[in-house]
């Protein structure tokens, strides 16, 4: 599993039949900063995955990809590589909050 921002939505009118009424998100990983851990840091690339708990942007989520995505609810029958299952309430890191959603 994965830490990432929701940065934005995809909307695809015309797909696969198997993905009608999916919603997709485009992800920025998320990675705590080396120098800083009390930080994040952007990770390289963006990633679109499946929203499967109603994710919005702005918000830090949990993601998995490859055959893990698809063991989420509803995904396994799906062309699909990555899933948002969870959303973010809080991160601590050695010790200290870094993340709060409030």
């Amino acid at each position: 599993m994965f830490l990432a921002e929701v940065i934005g939505h995809i909307v695809a009118t015309k797909k696969d039949d198997s993905m009608q009424g999916k919603k997709l998100l485009l992800l920025r990983p998320q990675l705590v900063d080396e120098n800083n851990p009390t930080q994040f840091r952007n990770g390289a690339n963006t990633i679109v995955a499946v929203d499967n708990v109603g994710a919005g942007e702005g918000e830090l989520v949990m993601f998995c990809q490859g055959s893990s995505a698809r063991q989420a609810e509803g995904l396994k029958p799906l062309p699909v590589d990555a899933a948002v299952i969870a959303i973010v309430d809080t991160v601590n890191v050695l010790g200290k909050k870094i993340y709060n959603c409030h």
